[in-house]
């Protein structure tokens, strides 16, 4: 079969096309002919990963060796990148009983990637559900990670004490896949939602239902005088010495990624009382993807693909996918769509 692989990291020209063996499915495990899948941060990330920057790298820094150690110190282990797929069953082990061939799916291989490529593998207790019959395969494949992320995110507001009904949440960085996803979520729990993004991708971020749109290369959210009861800052590009006038008594800085300040920040503000700092780490679950699955089908969830590119293009949409042009989603297509 064919797959995109890379043997070395750095910028996006070290992915090839090659002919690679076809996977076959252990007894519970489906086989899954892959129709397409996403082009994300995690896919960006690790195929630089010996690169890293702090500012990259969204997590304490102490974590960054480890992470290195996981997927490959100074070459990459896992060769073949692509942690969200949509496809079809095509062959099931003798032990599966909950999909047959012919199924369309969409699965999460999160950190075992493997999606770019004509077929996978996957247990069929793992993260793979039926796919929404009113989504497309590109979409279905851009959904994964961002909605389950922003999912257990919005999870954190009520164990934090507020409430996402009738709440005025601003998504600092609404117009990514997990700032996407939470910016309808929240919608869809009754929050008042404001999205910030740039210029170029205003547009998008109203189509996915934004109250009010900010556009940050001409205002500062800050400097408005709203107070908030939620500012999600999705990669931590503001602060919460900034925010805190922004914040409501009470108000959460709510953060998907985070570094040690972050931590620390979290604890003080824990034990001091008034507002907080609430760093959200999130492990989805099969469960969770039933969710997602399910408010997808009610139309209250949704996705904008920016643009898709053929398998053998794997180079062109990891540069579009990094470059200012991009104003939302970027997928890999595989084989005929529809």
């Amino acid at each position: 079969m064919k797959a995109i692989v890379y043997s070395e990291y750095g910028p996006p020209d070290v992915l090839r096309l090659k002919e690679v063996d076809k996977p076959e499915p252990k007894e519970d495990e489906l086989l899954i002919k892959v129709r397409a899948t996403s082009v994300g941060y995690g896919d960006l990330l690790t195929r630089n990963l010996k690169n890293a920057t702090s500012r990259e790298f969204n997590m304490p820094m102490f974590m960054l060796p480890m992470v290195r150690l996981v997927f490959g110190y100074w070459t990459p282990r896992k060769t073949i990148l692509g942690s969200e797929v949509s496809g079809v069953v095509e062959s099931t082990g003798k032990d599966v009983a909950d999909f047959v061939a012919g199924d369309e799916v969409l699965a999460y291989p999160e950190m075992n990637f493997g999606g770019y490529a004509e077929y996978i593998r996957m247990s069929s207790k793992g993260m793979v559900v039926k796919k929404p019959v009113n989504m497309s395969f590109a979409q279905a494949a851009a959904t994964p990670m961002g909605a389950i992320t922003a999912l257990g995110i919005l999870r954190k507001v009520d164990m934090a004490g507020q409430r996402a009904e009738g709440a005025d949440i601003l998504v600092n960085g609404a117009s990514g896949s997990i700032g996407g996803f939470a910016t309808q979520i929240a919608k869809a729990f009754g929050a008042k939602v404001t999205g910030v993004c740039g210029s170029s991708r205003q547009d998008h971020v109203r189509a996915l239902g934004a109250d009010e749109v900010i556009d940050y290369t001409k205002e500062d959210f800050t400097q408005r005088g709203v107070k908030y009861n939620v500012i999600l800052d999705v990669l931590g590009k503001s602060s919460f010495s900034k925010c805190r006038d922004s914040l409501k008594p009470n108000g959460i800085y709510l953060l998907a990624s985070f570094r040690t300040k972050h931590l620390i920040q979290m604890l003080w503000t824990k034990i001091r009382g008034g507002k907080k700092v609430v760093c959200a780490p999130v492990t989805g679950s099969l469960e969770d993807l039933h969710t997602i699955r399910g408010m997808v089908e009610q139309g209250k969830l949704k996705v904008i693909i920016d643009k898709a590119f053929p398998l053998e293009q794997a180079v062109e949409a990891h540069r579009y996918a990094e470059s200012d042009e991009r104003r939302g989603t970027v997928v890999i297509a595989i084989g005929q769509q529809e």
